[in-house]
């Protein structure tokens, strides 16, 4: 079976081989590939490159295009406020916040996914494509409403004006919608057949504060990739405990939710019901990490058995470059020897 089709085909409810397998492997895949990561972050020549050997060798079920939170965020404002590592991916310096002063946000545009660092990673999807021909599944990424306010304008201050500017917080998050809405469609054409959207921010809110401010976004921004590309498959990333969230997030129209090892799957599973599929939570920090291979498997498991029949083996965040190979191929192993 192609590894697309056994995605769409759990994400449907009908039978597979056996269960997708789709960590989240980025700086890991970089230093497999033995490239430095901001070399990854930086050409998506070689973001393909490392994809491409991890998947084969490892025998994942989908190639990643999640890199770093700056790509939106530079093509809008320039690098003013972020930092760049020798061998990491770019960070946001809040000191220097794109936004510090609020009255920019009506300088800024729709930025052009035609160039600079967002068409960087549909350069990375079209490689990817041409090798795979559609056999394996390709995730595109786009900042979510919240992380990409977060990214310009600084996490702790949009926490703040949630409380004390609703006003700028409602016209920032808006614009962050149509940013995100723009960019998906570029990357689908080019290959895609899956979008991401981190919105990692989000387990910092409280259900009020969601259903509020970030909601309403998020469905906006699910609901345009759906009724413009119908057969895309969604998938939401937020990083952190969101168990308070997720009877709002059931009403989305997600097609796989990726949840952190700190949420609870048992809970999440009753709430989001029996035909919602999971994609995770084995712990990156202890299980993949710290754990023996076979202590890596029996983590699978138990999200697996958590979960039901509509799973993705998968670990809870970014598999860490530290991580020993075999834990990952443990994980894999797991997915393999085991159906629905």
């Amino acid at each position: 079976m192609r590894s697309i089709d056994r995605v769409r085909n759990i994400i449907a409810g009908k039978s597979v081989d056996h269960l997708p397998a789709q960590p989240m492997v980025m700086m890991f895949a970089s230093k497999y590939a033995g490239i430095p990561f901001i070399d990854y972050t930086k050409d998506g020549r070689l973001m393909a490159e490392a994809q491409l050997r991890t998947v084969e060798d490892f025998d994942l079920d989908c190639l990643l295009t999640c890199s770093d939170p700056a790509r939106e965020l530079i093509d809008i404002a320039g690098e003013g406020s972020v930092e760049w590592f020798s061998d990491q991916g770019p960070a946001i310096n809040e000191s220097r916040a794109a936004l510090t002063d609020k009255s920019l946000l009506k300088t800024f545009k729709i930025p052009d996914p035609g160039g600079g660092r967002m068409h960087d990673r549909i350069n990375g999807i079209e490689i990817m494509y041409k090798h795979v021909l559609g056999e394996i599944s390709i995730v595109g990424w786009i900042e979510g409403p919240l992380a990409l306010a977060a990214e310009l304008r600084g996490i702790n201050n949009i926490m703040v004006d949630m409380l004390n500017d609703t006003p700028f917080v409602d016209d920032l998050l808006d614009f962050c919608t149509e940013v995100a809405i723009h960019y998906a469609s570029p990357q689908i054409e080019a290959g895609a057949d899956t979008i991401g959207m981190s919105d990692a921010a989000a387990s910092m809110m409280g259900a009020k504060l969601y259903e509020r401010f970030l909601y309403p976004r998020q469905k906006r921004v699910l609901t345009a990739i759906k009724e413009k590309h119908p057969e895309t498959i969604t998938r939401l990333h937020m990083c952190g405990n969101t168990d308070v969230l997720i009877p709002k997030m059931s009403e989305l129209p997600v097609d796989i939710y990726e949840l952190d090892f700190p949420a609870d799957l048992s809970n999440a599973h009753s709430i989001l019901g029996p035909n919602k599929l999971i994609s995770g939570n084995v712990s990156t920090v202890y299980d993949l990490l710290e754990y023996t291979p076979e202590q890596v498997y029996e983590s699978a498991r138990r999200c697996h058995q958590a979960c039901g029949k509509r799973h993705i083996v998968n670990s809870g965040c970014e598999v860490s470059p530290l991580t020993p190979p075999d834990n990952l191929k443990s994980l894999i192993r797991y997915s393999r020897e085991n159906k629905p």
